[in-house]
């Protein structure tokens, strides 16, 4: 057979995606292209490697044993990679990373100022939320995610702190709450409160307080992104709580204002995970280093 690593990656990528759209996207061609490639693969095996179940594509038995081969080759054709680099001692290559959404308001400042130092870095930055992000983390998909819960299954993990994530309750200005001291949290979640989608990590921190004083709220809207919220907030719609990180703008303006409110602000971190035993390449350890140690300095507010 004469495969090319060309037509294994596309493969690879329309197994991994069960999408030929999707591996289309990723790999920056188009869907017809991919397709060619894929059935040029088929012609040189003999047989067919993918089947279509409703809207989704899935490999057939043959399939399945081409894409363990084809993520074997892969995976080595990577780790050569990486160890040239790190022979070399260049700083040079992708750095795949997946973050939760809320990280979108200081992970691409942390970036930058790293790109400024090592420009033959090639980033592959994705936003998700928390549940995309844990499926991305145990897949193995990522150099490391970022994220500000780690899941419980930790004894599989690697976790690095590296900057504080503080959470407190926000409205606009003009919100009869706000300038009062000490407020009590029974009375705050009377209001119209905006709360993150079950499972998000913002809202477990939240019903975690809530569960230890013995309350709970129905929020008032549900809303998929910490900017959808923010937004609502400031539209008047009713409180909420956010990360600090994602509010210097509004905050600085007087646009919103932290509420002085028992238990808050909540203060946890973020967290650099990948699983336990994996081979970092020299840029995602040197990147990880340096958000370890240059997180407060590039992002001091």
């Amino acid at each position: 057979m004469h495969l090319t690593l060309r037509q294994l990656r596309l493969f690879e990528s329309v197994v991994r995606n069960c999408s030929f759209t999707r591996a289309s996207e990723e790999m920056h061609l188009t869907q017809p292209a991919v397709s060619i490639q894929v059935k040029r693969l088929e012609e040189q095996v003999g047989m067919n490697l993918l089947e279509q179940v409703g809207k989704k594509i899935f490999p057939t038995a043959a399939g399945k044993a081409m894409y363990g081969a084809a993520s074997e080759i892969l995976r080595r054709l990577d780790h050569l990679k990486d160890e040239m680099e790190t022979l070399k001692g260049e700083i040079v290559g992708p750095l795949q990373l997946s973050v939760v959404t809320t990280g979108k308001y200081f992970m691409p400042h942390l970036l930058g100022h790293f790109l400024q130092q090592h420009p033959g870095v090639e980033p592959r930055l994705k936003f998700a939320n928390r549940a995309r992000v844990v499926e991305r983390l145990m897949d193995n998909e990522d150099d490391f995610v970022v994220m500000g819960q780690i899941p419980d299954d930790d004894q599989r993990l690697v976790s690095h702190p590296f900057l504080e994530n503080v959470l407190g309750f926000v409205a606009p200005p003009g919100h009869p709450l706000a300038g009062r001291g000490r407020l009590r949290l029974q009375e705050v979640i009377r209001e119209r409160f905006i709360g993150r989608e079950a499972g998000s990590g913002t809202r477990q921190a939240v019903d975690r307080v809530l569960d230890q004083k013995g309350l709970h709220v129905e929020p008032y809207m549900e809303l998929g992104s910490s900017e959808a919220i923010k937004q609502a907030v400031l539209a008047g719609l009713g409180i909420a709580v956010l990360s600090l990180h994602s509010l210097q703008l509004e905050l600085d303006t007087g646009k919103l204002v932290v509420l002085d409110v028992e238990e808050f602000p909540v203060k946890r971190r973020w967290y650099a995970v990948h699983l336990k035993g994996k081979r970092l390449s020299l840029v995602a350890r040197t990147f990880l280093d340096f958000i370890l140690s240059e997180s407060h300095r590039v992002l001091p507010g």
